[in-house]
């Protein structure tokens, strides 16, 4: 057990995607153009909603969170895939891995909470109509999004801190383009049951629990639709809660078809196709799913470019 507590590495190799060498250029462009969208498209609602001030309401001030939520969470490891794609010799320093490693669970848990905060804020909208305001009031808005961050920044430090502890005595090679945890704990030689304990309880609140209020949430709504079924409600909730729903489904369904339905067949690479999914397309796709079914952003869109029309107009 001598040294156990020591890292002897220095640095950690990462294999990257599995792609090709005459398709890495294609990849690349594609990786670079997805990444350029979310920055974009992310960017955008949150210039969209600060700017709108009819939009400065909880639900749009939640999605502000997420957007912002996003952008990190694809910044966190798209600009190192990309420089990867372009190196002879992909590596990432030991303190970079565990930095990396830190800042993706922080904004992959604040996403998972933000969505429980706006399915109870749809709960509200859809089920107490007439008493809204009273309910989701900024205050309560402040502290949903004050809990989500403390909770999401104490847990990933608990897993950073954790991880720090272990030794990588020879292995130091990660078949992943990121510093991802379970990637990690496969190379550590040292005892991982702290580890895998902590994940263990730890991965329940961030993931089946916030799951579990969100679905209990939508059978609630659904519930109170039944109540009095007319095509307008229907209409009405289905545009209160379709983006949402949209968001929620493709986020969790990545992640319980990564972690919940494991296989042993082509492990590895069907783990690295489900990270892209998570980390690279579904902070993509998030504003586009907004913006289209959003008639606020929509509004608040429109509002923008019939300014700067209007502006340059004079300008001539």
């Amino acid at each position: 057990m001598k040294g156990v507590n020591q890292t002897i590495i220095s640095e950690f190799l990462l294999l990257g995607l599995p792609i090709e060498p005459g398709q890495q250029n294609l990849f690349y462009a594609l990786f670079l153009l997805m990444y350029l969208t979310t920055v974009l498209g992310n960017f955008l609602i949150i210039f969209l909603i600060r700017l709108d001030s009819d939009l400065h309401t909880p639900m749009y001030l939640f999605l502000s969170n997420l957007s912002f939520s996003d952008l990190c969470f694809s910044s966190v490891t798209m600009p190192k895939l990309l420089q990867d794609m372009q190196s002879q010799a992909p590596s990432i320093p030991y303190a970079g891995c565990l930095a990396q490693m830190y800042f993706f669970l922080l904004f992959a848990d604040l996403e998972s909470f933000l969505l429980v905060a706006m399915a109870y804020d749809r709960y509200v909208a859809v089920c107490f109509p007439l008493h809204y305001t009273t309910i989701m009031n900024p205050k309560l808005y402040f502290s949903l999004v004050a809990l989500s961050w403390v909770l999401t920044t104490l847990i990933s430090l608990l897993h950073t801190l954790l991880m720090a502890g272990l030794s990588f005595c020879d292995d130091n090679v990660i078949p992943h383009f990121f510093c991802d945890m379970s990637a990690l704990l496969k190379l550590a030689c040292s005892d991982i049951q702290l580890n895998e304990m902590a994940i263990f309880i730890l991965g329940g609140l961030v993931i089946i629990v916030p799951f579990l209020l969100i679905f209990s949430s939508y059978v609630q709504i659904v519930s109170s639709i039944l109540k009095v079924p007319s095509g307008r409600g229907i209409r009405k909730a289905f545009s209160t809660c379709g983006s949402h729903l949209s968001v929620v489904s493709l986020f969790y369904g990545t992640i319980i078809g990564l972690y919940l339905c494991p296989s042993t067949k082509n492990s590895t690479v069907k783990e690295t196709v489900m990270s892209v999914m998570y980390t690279v397309v579904t902070p993509m796709l998030n504003p586009f799913i907004y913006s289209l079914r959003n008639k606020g952003i929509k509004g608040a869109m429109g509002k923008v470019f019939s300014k700067q029309i209007i502006h340059f107009s004079l300008g001539q």
